[in-house]
């Protein structure tokens, strides 16, 4: 799955680390959703979306 985390999270000068914090998973969970080879879970999906204030749509395409 696509997803825009890391230019979201670049775009608030947030680490990986502090994006992870965010969210209460660990840094190599973002790590590894930024890079596709992890799809998150639906609540971790809104919780995301929340967190920047977006629709999931706006995030992840399949």
């Amino acid at each position: 799955m696509k997803n825009r985390l890391k230019v979201l999270r670049a775009e608030r000068d947030w680490s990986q680390a502090e994006l992870a914090a965010h969210l209460d998973v660990s840094r190599q969970s973002v790590n590894a959703i930024e890079t596709g080879k992890y799809d998150p879970s639906l609540p971790l999906a809104f919780k995301i979306a929340r967190l920047f204030g977006l629709p999931i749509e706006a995030i992840f395409e399949a």
